[in-house]
C-alpha cells in the first residue's frame, strides 16, 4: 500500500515551559490513537513501517509520521440478529424482530442473509484517502491535551492554551485545506523571533526538522535541545575548572525556553559565598533560570551559566548585562540571611501561635507540642535522648518564619539547620531541623541524626492522625495533605533505618496529644490500616506479588520492621518446593475451622488419636513447636518458616487418611485442635493460605 509523510505543525505564541513536553507527548499519542480508529482492526499491520516523532519548542508543537498508508482500507463488518427460526411467519412474511433489525442497520429486509441460523447484515465500507480524515483527527487530539488554563485572545472565543498563529499540514507534498483554533492551514511555519524572523515555505514533510534548523535557525526536536543545552553546561563547568551541576527539572525547563540554545557564564562576588550554598542556588536557579557550578572538592564557586536564546553579537554585554541582574537577588539573600541571625530560633517558637496549621488542629505552635510529645516517645522506645528530640521538635517549624524561607519556601528545614548551629544549638538538633523533612519524596535520602528520626516520624504520625481524626483522609486522587507520602515516609524510615517501633502505639500517642478529634473512636485501626497498605506498592517496585503481602497483611504485625521481615521471609518460602502444597493445605484447614466457627484451642489428647496419620503429624507438630517458637521470638521468619515446610508430607498424608469430621465428636474436636495448632504455627508467620 502507498505510504507519504505527514507533518502537522501548531503554531503558538509562547507556551508554558514546565508543560510543554506533556502537551507534546500527549499531541503524539492522541494523535496516533485517532489515526488507528480511523483504519479499524488491521491498524497494527497499516502503520508496521510507519515512525512517528514529536517536536516541540517554544512556539510550536509538531508532530512527522514517516511513511503512513494513504487509504484507509475497505472492510467488512456482519451484523447479527434475531434468529432465523423466526425471522418469518408460516406465510414468509417477515417477522416485527427481523424488520426491527433491517431498520436499525438502515437496510431492508431483502439486503439480509442467513448465516450459521441467524439472521445478518454484511455492512461493506469503501475504501477512503486517509487524508480526509487527518484534520478531524488532529482537531481532536488538539480538544484533549491536558491545557489546564484556556485563553481567548482578539474578539474570537476560540480557546487555546496560547494565542495560535499559524498552521501547517501537509501530506507528501499537498497541504491538507482545513482550518482549526481560527486559523487556516498551509505549507509555511516561521523561523527564530531574533534570527530569523521570516516565514519558510515547506514543499514536502519530510524536509520539515533539517529547513527549520538551517534556514530559521531553529532546532524543533526537544530531545536534541536538552542534549545540547546539557553538553554546552558541562563544558562551560569544564572551562572554570568546576563541574556543572545539572538540576533536571531546570535542564527541561530552559528547553523549553529557547529554540537556538547558547551557554554564557559569568561571575558573581565571592562574598556572597558566605551565604548558605543552597540560599544563592535557589535564588539562580527560581529566579533566573541559571546553572551553578561546584568544584572538585563539591563547594559552590561564584559562577554561574545562562542559556539565551541567541548567537550575540557581543556575549560579554549579555554575560554583564546577567551578571547586573543576579546581584540585587543575590544581596537580598545575604541580607536576609544576616538579618534572621539577628533573633534565634528559640524567640520565634512563640511566632508559630499566629500561623495556623489547619483550622480543626490549630495553630504551628499547638503543632509543635504535639510533635515534641510523640518525638519523646519515640526516642524513648529507641533508648536515644529525649531532651534532644523534644528540643528539636519545639525548634523544627520556627524557621518558617525567617525572612529567608518566606522568600525561598524550597529552603525551609535547610535555613533552620544553619540558625541553629548559629544559635549554638547543639549539632544533632540542628540537623534534625533540615532531616524532618526527609524523606521529601521516593528515593530521598533518610535522616539519620536520633532527633531527626524522631521528629520525622512524629510530624508525620501527627498530620495523619489529625487529619484521620477530623475525617479528612484521602479521598481517590486528591491528598492535599500528602498523607500518602508522609505515610510511605515513616514506613521507609522504620524499615530502612532498623528500627523495632510499633506503629498503632505511636499511632495512640499522635491521637492522644490532639485535644480533641470527632473522630477518635477506632483512629489507630484505620490510621494503621491505611499505612500499611502503603506497604503493597513498596513491594510490587519489589518485585513481590501482591499476594505475598496480603498473607502478611492477614497476620496485622504491627511494627513495620517485622512487617518487612515478614514479607521477605514468606517470599522465600513460596519459591521452595512444599510451598504450594502447604499453602493449598492451609486454605483447606481454614475452610474447616471456619465451618465450625473458627479456631478450637487446647491441647490434643493422644489418647483419641486413631489413624497412623494424624499421630504422625501430633508427633512432627510438637516437636516442630519446641523448635520454631524461639524462631518466632528471634524474628528469625525464614527459618521457621523453612523448618515448617518438613511437614508437607505429613499434612498430604493427613488429608489423604484422615476423615477430620468423624462420627465421633470426641474424635471429630480432636482432630479440629491438631488442625487449629497446625494452622496457628503458619500464622505465626503470615496466612499462607492466602497465597496464590
Amino acid at each position: 500500500m502507498a505510504t507519504q509523510d505527514f507533518l502537522f505543525e501548531l503554531g503558538t505564541e509562547e507556551l508554558p515551559p514546565k508543560a510543554l513536553k506533556n502537551l507534546s507527548n500527549a499531541l503524539e499519542a492522541d494523535a496516533l490513537a485517532g489515526i488507528k480508529d480511523v483504519l479499524g482492526k488491521d491498524a497494527a499491520a497499516l502503520l508496521k513501517d510507519a515512525t512517528i516523532k514529536s517536536y516541540a519548542a517554544p512556539r510550536r508543537l509538531a508532530l512527522l509520521i514517516e511513511n503512513l498508508v494513504t487509504e484507509v482500507p475497505a472492510s467488512e463488518f456482519l451484523m447479527q440478529g434475531p434468529p432465523s427460526r423466526i425471522a418469518y411467519d408460516g406465510e414468509g412474511n417477515p417477522s416485527k424482530a427481523l424488520e426491527g433489525f433491517a431498520r436499525k442497520c438502515g437496510t431492508d429486509v431483502s439486503s439480509l442473509e442467513e448465516i450459521d441460523g441467524k439472521m445478518c447484515f454484511r455492512q461493506q465500507t469503501e475504501a477512503k484517502p486517509l487524508r480526509t480524515e487527518l484534520a478531524s483527527v488532529m482537531q481532536n487530539a488538539l480538544n484533549k491535551l491536558p491545557v489546564p488554563k484556556r485563553m481567548r485572545w482578539g474578539a474570537s472565543r476560540i480557546e487555546f492554551v496560547r494565542p495560535v498563529q499559524w498552521l501547517v499540514m501537509i501530506f507528501g507534498d499537498e497541504v491538507i485545506d482545513c482550518e482549526m483554533l481560527g486559523v487556516k492551514s498551509g505549507r509555511k511555519t516561521r523561523g527564530h523571533r531574533f534570527h530569523y524572523n521570516n516565514q519558510i515555505e515547506l514543499m514536502t514533510a519530510a524536509e520539515y526538522a533539517v529547513t527549520l534548523k538551517e534556514t530559521g535557525k531553529v532546532v524543533a526536536d526537544y530531545d536534541s535541545r536538552l542534549e545540547d543545552i546539557r553538553s554546552q553546561v558541562i563544558k562551560e563547568g569544564e572551562k572554570l575548572g568546576g563541574v556543572a551541576q545539572i538540576d533536571e527539572d531546570l535542564l527541561h525547563e530552559v528547553t523549553a525556553l529557547n529554540e537556538w540554545p547558547v551557554a554564557l557564564t559569568g561571575r558573581f562576588e565571592e562574598r556572597f559565598l558566605d551565604v548558605p550554598a543552597q540560599a544563592l542556588i535557589s535564588s539562580m536557579k527560581e529566579h533566573q533560570k541559571y546553572f551553578h557550578h561546584e568544584d572538585k572538592d563539591g563547594n559552590l564557586m561564584p559562577n554561574f551559566t545562562t542559556i539565551c536564546n541567541i548567537v550575540s553579537k557581543d556575549p560579554q554585554q549579555v554575560i554583564e548585562g546577567n551578571e547586573k541582574v543576579i546581584r540585587p537577588r543575590l544581596s537580598d539573600a545575604a541580607f536576609f540571611f544576616e538579618t534572621d541571625k539577628k533573633k534565634s530560633l528559640e524567640s520565634r517558637i512563640d511566632d508559630l501561635k499566629t500561623i495556623v496549621f489547619q483550622k480543626d488542629l490549630g495553630t504551628l505552635h499547638a503543632k509543635a507540642e504535639r510533635i515534641s510529645a510523640i518525638a519523646q516517645r519515640i526516642a524513648a522506645d529507641l533508648g536515644n535522648n529525649t531532651e534532644q528530640a523534644a528540643r528539636a521538635a519545639m525548634l523544627a517549624k520556627t524557621d518558617l518564619m525567617s525572612d529567608m524561607v518566606y522568600e525561598f519556601t524550597d529552603l525551609q528545614g535547610l535555613m533552620g539547620y544553619h540558625y541553629a548551629l548559629h544559635d549554638g544549638e547543639d549539632n544533632d538538633v540542628a540537623l534534625a531541623m533540615n532531616e524532618q523533612y526527609m524523606p521529601r519524596f521516593a528515593g530521598d535520602e533518610l535522616p539519620e541524626s536520633a532527633p531527626g528520626i524522631a521528629v520525622a516520624i512524629a510530624d508525620r504520625l501527627d498530620t495523619l492522625t489529625g487529619l484521620f481524626g477530623i475525617n479528612q483522609p484521602p479521598t481517590g486522587s486528591k491528598d492535599p495533605f500528602a498523607l500518602r507520602r508522609a505515610a510511605l515516609g515513616v514506613l521507609r524510615i522504620m524499615v530502612e533505618r532498623n528500627l523495632d517501633l510499633d506503629l498503632r502505639e505511636l499511632i495512640s500517642v499522635a491521637a492522644d496529644s490532639h485535644d480533641d478529634l470527632p473522630a477518635r473512636d477506632g483512629l489507630e485501626d484505620k490510621v494503621l490500616d491505611f499505612m500499611l497498605d502503603r506497604f503493597r506498592a513498596w513491594y510490587e517496585d519489589e518485585g513481590i506479588s501482591v499476594d505475598v503481602f496480603l498473607a502478611v497483611l492477614a497476620v496485622k504485625p504491627t511494627k513495620p520492621l517485622d512487617f518487612d521481615t515478614r514479607v521477605k521471609a514468606v517470599n522465600h518460602f513460596r519459591s521452595l518446593s512444599e510451598a504450594e502444597a502447604l499453602a493449598a493445605a492451609n486454605k483447606r484447614v481454614s475452610n474447616i475451622l471456619n465451618k465450625q466457627g473458627g479456631a478450637v484451642s487446647g491441647s490434643v489428647d493422644e489418647a483419641l488419636l486413631q489413624d497412623d496419620a494424624e499421630k504422625a503429624l501430633a508427633s512432627e507438630l510438637a516437636a516442630l513447636s519446641g523448635r520454631i517458637e524461639p524462631l518466632f521470638a528471634a524474628g528469625d521468619y525464614q527459618a521457621a518458616l523453612e523448618q515448617l515446610a518438613s511437614l508437607r508430607g505429613s499434612v498430604d498424608k493427613f488429608f489423604d487418611d484422615v476423615m477430620v469430621m468423624a462420627d465421633d465428636e470426641a474424635v471429630r474436636q480432636n482432630r479440629l485442635v491438631l488442625l487449629s495448632n497446625l494452622r496457628s504455627l503458619f500464622l505465626g508467620v503470615a496466612d499462607i493460605s492466602v497465597l496464590s
